[in-house]
């Protein structure tokens, strides 16, 4: 009897796998399914409705439950946040965040491309190329949510697969774009399946003997400690954080520590930071989306900035260092503007400022 009330309860709604297969077909990048809410997917930055019909909550916590292992409900159950990895039928790969909103379950699935973007594909300015010849050091990709930062730094990455042999060791969670090994030998950590924490896998990872390491978010203090050591100890490193220009990210990482200790961190920073990318995807004028860049890079002057934490000025040297690929936010909205990738309405909704090209 439990059974067949199970079975006529799974049919009342849409599988996830019709959800993730009609946002396949759609070109969007997101799916979000509320217990209570109409399910919806994200097109081009613009949210849809799927269907009319609201998601009853116990359906949506059923068919949920049909893609979560054992010890992925435990969690759930335990932490009432889980973030996980799906394959749908045809191989395409979700990111998948299960939570809860109201009482209500809640599941947000970013889709994650079969194929990794060449740098041509992304319209990769010259610094970025010159980052992935780097043999040390710390390269941050920054951006609100969405802004397509693990995108950017799995094309680098996989640059430097291409390039030459290194030994890649990323730390995720959960994994997204896959790696094949080319010239680099790449082993990829899931947070949960394959280590407990970035800062548990971290304090590991430098007697793996890596080359190239990328964290997937550097969330609190023990992990952005030890990708410092890991930067200042020849090891290059990628990273992101989720703030809105690279001078925030600069004084994020330092606001994070107290006393001596931040002091400390100023002059490991100064001394391994080589760049920072902060990202944003702007709705394009011929559909799509396209990436406007700020990019720092770390000159002698950056860096007594950063020591003396002055980060206030990083902004005006960013300005004035075009000629050696530095380029402000404004600057490269403008260029998109000029080539006609973004019309006007955009390019003044973004900057908050009328232009004159």
């Amino acid at each position: 009897m439990v059974y067949y009330i199970y079975i006529i309860v799974h049919m009342r709604m849409k599988s996830i796998q019709f959800y993730f297969a009609h946002a396949v077909k759609q070109g969007a990048s997101d799916v979000h399914l509320v217990g209570g809410k109409k399910p919806s997917i994200r097109i081009h930055g613009i949210l849809e409705d799927v269907e009319t019909k609201l998601l009853k909550d116990s359906e949506l916590r059923t068919v949920i439950a049909s893609i979560l292992s054992s010890a992925q409900k435990k969690q759930l159950e335990k932490g009432k946040e889980l973030d996980m990895s799906h394959a749908i039928s045809d191989g395409t790969r979700f990111r998948i965040n299960v939570h809860f909103q109201e009482g209500n379950i809640a599941l947000a699935a970013r889709l994650i491309p079969e194929n990794i973007p060449s740098p041509e594909e992304l319209a990769f300015e010259p610094a970025l190329n010159g980052f992935t010849d780097l043999l040390d050091g710390l390269v941050l990709v920054v951006g609100p949510t969405g802004q397509g930062k693990s995108t950017t730094i799995a094309s680098m990455i996989e640059q430097i697969n291409q390039k030459r042999k290194a030994h890649i060791i990323t730390i995720e969670d959960p994994i997204e774009f896959l790696f094949q090994d080319d010239k680099s030998l790449i082993e990829q950590r899931e947070i949960g399946e394959d280590t407990h924490s970035f800062s548990s896998a971290l304090k590991h990872v430098l007697r793996q003997d890596p080359d190239v390491i990328f964290v997937g978010e550097m969330r609190d203090p023990e992990t952005i400690a030890t990708v410092l050591t890991a930067a200042e100890t020849g090891h290059l490193v990628f990273s992101t954080l989720h703030t809105a220009t690279a001078a925030e990210a600069v004084e994020r990482i330092v606001d994070v520590f107290e006393g001596p200790k931040q002091r400390q961190v100023l002059i490991q920073l100064s001394a391994v930071l080589r760049g920072v990318v902060a990202q944003h995807l702007l709705p394009a004028s011929s559909g799509g989306r396209v990436a406007a860049r700020e990019i720092l890079i770390n000159t002698p002057a950056v860096s007594n900035l950063i020591r003396e934490n002055n980060i206030v000025q990083l902004k005006s040297v960013i300005q004035t260092n075009a000629k050696i690929g530095m380029i402000p936010m404004d600057t490269s909205i403008d260029r998109l503007l000029k080539d006609n990738k973004i019309t006007d309405d955009m390019a003044e909704k973004r900057s908050g400022r009328q232009r004159k090209i």
